[in-house]
């Protein structure tokens, strides 16, 4: 985590940042492109403005926050406002702070608590009817467009069940098993499971967010629908439908 603040840092005399500060925003616990990439527009033109400091509180910590700002090991700041970062309880958060309840009263939050399991990223076992869009397991990619192909999906099965008179739709154990298997099988090898970042679960200020998962999948979009539109040609047949 790193904080800005205002203040008027030493520039070279390029007009740049010191070579020391270019130093600390190249990430040293983590190789390139294992946590998502800062692609904001003229995210490191930022670090040359005068009124921007970089603190890195690996090395002064932030030690408590004040009338006046934020208090360092170093030293303190001044705002006008302070904005808080975090991190994310991505993927899996979301569903974690809703009681979903499943057949038998089952937890989904106790189901997934080594991981989420899931049939294409959008049914769970002993959840009948409880289908998800962009949940854990889906295609990635730009969301309003992946996000499109699950709703059409779902959709589909939903109309299918209207016409053919069933009231409920739930994943099997077995196409549970199967899928999640595949999604880990593609992760293994990827540098990017094997760093701390939300992408695999992990949130230092969450309670019970210190153990890496395998939440998302990491095939091809293209693949990921092929599948998904297999399930459908075949009417659905690897469902219990009632």
């Amino acid at each position: 985590m790193r904080q800005s603040a205002i203040s008027s840092p030493e520039k070279s005399a390029s007009g740049s940042r010191t070579p020391r500060w270019r130093k600390k925003l190249i990430p040293k616990n983590h190789g390139f492109g294992t946590r998502r990439l800062p692609l904001e527009t003229y995210y490191y033109e930022v670090y040359n403005r005068d009124n921007v400091e970089l603190v890195d509180i690996t090395e002064t910590p932030i030690e408590r926050i004040t009338p006046e700002g934020i208090k360092t090991s170093a030293k303190e700041y001044q705002f006008d406002i302070i904005i808080y970062a975090t991190g994310f309880d991505a993927i899996t958060g979301s569903f974690d702070k809703i009681d979903f309840r499943g057949a038998g009263g089952a937890e989904l939050k106790d189901k997934w608590r080594n991981g989420p399991q899931t049939y294409l990223g959008i049914m769970v076992h002993e959840f009948p009817n409880m289908m998800m869009l962009m949940g854990p397991h889906t295609a990635l990619g730009n969301i309003p467009r992946s996000i499109e192909y699950s709703v059409d999906w779902v959709t589909g099965l939903v109309r299918f069940a209207r016409d053919n008179h069933l009231t409920r739709l739930e994943a099997t154990a077995a196409g549970v098993e199967s899928w999640t298997d595949h999604v880990k099988a593609l992760g293994v090898g990827l540098l990017s499971n094997e760093v701390n970042s939300w992408m695999t679960g992990i949130n230092s200020n969450v309670e019970g967010k210190q153990t890496r998962i395998i939440a998302r999948y990491s095939g091809s979009a293209p693949a990921y629908r092929a599948r998904c539109d297999e399930v459908a040609a075949k009417r659905y047949n690897e469902l219990a439908l009632a």
